[in-house]
């Protein structure tokens, strides 16, 4: 797990991450094809910080160790499933993670990928999108429509088609499935895809108006899944995914999105699994997201 530091004293420098990944059964991930299930992961440790460099046991400025304590806030409330998180401040370049060394099922997070494809293909083409494909877009992400988001993925060229987008968001841990549900992610890579969906300074691939576009779809979901991440904070805009595993019967429950707190902003990924019900998976995912922004929200109000 990497780690990112920052003097308590100049904490104008990025601060970090929490990923959660949420979903359901009917609007969580619908699968185009089966693959094998793969058994919850165990959930990765978190080692202590390291000594600091000798320029800075000079000084009397202390360090922060941003994943050391997102680790602390999370680390009390993981269940008997795997999860992991990640979490971006604005104007911050650092992502800072717990458990992101393992990858977990997206079920319906993926969703929002599959837009920004789309969008980098039509901002490709110099169109903009049909009137199908504004229809198709909207059920994909305010309701979760499964067949909306298999027609969708069948216009970008499916997993291929996703990869190649995904190369140019800056994901570099996630692997496209045949069957969307089961394409493969990190906490990390989703709020890069946030990062790329929410950016105001403009460097996203994706343009101005494909990056409003996909903002007000997040954040006009159905009542019923409005929550996850939104538990964090204000002024969310989320995508949630939600899928029990065929073979043990156990939920993946993910949450994306962004929240305002303070005046700030904070892009937020929950990604987890085996959870024996989906709403004891809800509500891990909402504890563990509402944490990790206060504890990265707490590094910021000191600065």
């Amino acid at each position: 797990m990497s780690r990112h530091r920052i003097r308590r004293s100049a904490l104008s420098a990025s601060v970090t991450a929490v990923v959660l990944l949420a979903g359901s059964a009917a609007g969580g991930a619908f699968l185009v094809g089966r693959s094998p299930d793969r058994a919850p992961v165990a959930l990765a440790s978190v080692s202590s910080a390291s000594s600091p460099p000798a320029a800075a046991a000079t000084s009397e400025e202390a360090e922060v160790d941003l994943d050391a304590e997102l680790a602390g806030a999370v680390a009390p409330l993981t269940g008997e499933g795997a999860l992991s998180v990640a979490v971006l401040a604005d104007g911050g370049e650092a992502i800072a993670t717990y458990g992101d060394t393992t990858t977990y099922d997206t079920a319906s997070i993926v969703k929002v990928d599959v837009l920004a494809a789309l969008l980098l293909q039509a901002q490709d083409e110099g169109r903009e999108l049909s009137g199908a494909e504004h229809g198709y877009a909207a059920a994909m992400i305010q309701r979760s429509d499964n067949a909306s988001a298999t027609r969708l993925w069948q216009v970008i060229g499916g997993a291929e088609g996703l990869d190649a987008a995904n190369a140019r968001l800056g994901l570099t841990s996630t692997t496209a499935a045949q069957a969307w549900g089961l394409t493969q992610t990190t906490a990390s890579d989703q709020v890069r895809l946030l990062r790329a969906v929410f950016d105001p300074a403009g460097d996203s691939v994706l343009s101005a108006d494909s990056r409003a576009y996909v903002q007000e779809l997040m954040g006009k979901v159905e009542a019923d899944q409005q929550w996850g991440v939104s538990a964090a904070g204000t002024g969310w805009s989320l995508k949630n995914g939600w899928m029990p595993r065929t073979t043990t019967g156990l939920w993946d429950i993910n949450s994306i999105g962004r929240v305002l707190v303070g005046g700030r902003t904070y892009l937020v990924a929950v990604l987890s699994d085996g959870h024996a019900t989906k709403e004891a998976g809800i509500a891990l995912v909402e504890s563990v997201a509402e944490a990790a922004v206060a504890a990265v929200a707490a590094v910021s109000d000191a600065r």
